[in-house]
């Protein structure tokens, strides 16, 4: 079995940025025509949201969009991207290449040197031709393609895939795209969802270390795991089978079809949860929380992420142990946590640990126990 290392690490984050502020008053604004409405019929009235509230529940004060226009609009309230003709390339594609290529130029990697290109996020723009292999043909590397998912732990998934591939030499370098475009998928009509996720990018090159090999200020992969639980808690109803259930096959209704969650269950339930696949994670090898040098989770709430770290170390834990990126980027679903290991990982030391862990949808959870080399 060959050792494995993560070489490169690639992030695209959009350069555009909506405010809580900004967010607020576009639902508030849409919020007072539906209550008038239903002030008509009689109907239950909407609440409004707020920014406050959603600083303290979730930790987010702005998120990065991949495209802002129709996202504010009251009459629109969902991005404007324009469908592309089938000879172009997808959205999905092009954006998962950018952190791609940053990912191969970060390893110092040719992409003909890439055996294997995995494609894994909370969402695909469509079932095929495989994002994957639309990646594959742009950015010109060997081998083979798939696309794969599990909620918002599938970057952590994919690298538990990609790393195992080439820990039994099936493969020799597979790099691992996960390109988050939430935004595309989201109600802004909710108020329990509409603030919570933003878009980004990012992209892991995988490959086998030769013997006694140190690859100096890169992760050597000393392990990955991956648990999954039934919960309809965070959920989506999209699929291909939309339209065979509508007595009008050319319409169907959109609102019971997007990203939606009970929000207090999947607090709870997942802080209970991801608490324990730590600590029986890196116990299996000997170690304790308190070894592990940095802790980079899934960036989907601050307090969710407090409250895991809490249980874990019998004290609260603060930004440098477990650095946080949501408060300016949101939850970007697979990508958080790589961003967040990305952004936050020079100053560690030779021989130190570190855990990449993210939970989200299934109920799922994907680690990485990863070692500075």
């Amino acid at each position: 079995m060959k050792r494995v290392a993560i070489s490169g690490i690639g992030v695209e984050i959009p350069e555009a940025v909506i405010s809580n502020e900004e967010l607020v008053a576009s639902f508030n604004l849409w919020v007072d025509r539906e209550n008038a409405k239903r002030a008509r019929t009689g109907e239950e009235p909407l609440a409004k949201s707020d920014s406050d509230f959603i600083v303290y529940a979730s930790g987010v004060k702005q998120r990065h969009v991949l495209e802002r226009n129709g996202i504010l609009d009251p009459d629109r309230m969902t991005p404007d991207i324009p469908a592309r003709g089938d000879e172009e390339l997808s959205v999905m594609a092009e954006f998962g290449v950018k952190s791609a290529r940053k990912a191969l130029d970060h390893a110092g990697v040719s992409a003909a040197d890439v055996d294997l290109v995995i494609c894994s996020a909370s969402h695909i723009q469509r079932p095929y031709p495989a994002i994957a292999i639309e990646m594959q043909k742009e950015l010109g590397t060997s081998g083979a393609a798939f696309d794969m998912g599990l909620g918002c732990s599938s970057a952590a998934a994919g690298l538990h895939v990609a790393s195992n591939l080439v820990r039994s030499g099936a493969q020799r370098r597979v790099l691992v795209v996960t390109p988050e475009i939430i935004t595309g998928h989201l109600n802004f009509r909710d108020r329990q969802t509409h603030f919570i996720f933003g878009d980004a990018s990012t992209a892991m090159l995988v490959e086998a270390l030769e013997d006694g090999e140190e690859k100096a200020g890169r992760f050597e992969v000393v392990d990955t795991r991956t648990w999954t639980q039934f919960s309809n808690n965070i959920r989506t109803n999209f699929g291909f089978l939309n339209r065979a259930a509508e007595a009008d096959p050319s319409v169907v209704p959109m609102s019971d079809k997007l990203i939606r969650q009970v929000g207090n269950k999947v607090f709870k339930e997942v802080t209970v949860a991801g608490h324990r696949f730590i600590v029986n994670f890196l116990a299996e090898h000997g170690h304790t929380p308190h070894d592990i040098r940095r802790f980079w989770l899934h960036q989907a709430n601050a307090r969710m992420n407090a409250m895991i770290l809490k249980l874990s170390f019998g004290h609260d834990v603060d930004h440098d142990r477990a650095p946080m990126v949501l408060e300016r980027l949101g939850n970007t679903a697979g990508a958080g946590a790589v961003i967040a290991l990305a952004e936050n990982h020079a100053d560690m030391k030779s021989g130190e640990h570190g855990l990449l862990c993210a939970f989200g949808a299934g109920y799922s959870i994907g680690g990485a126990l990863l070692r500075m080399m």
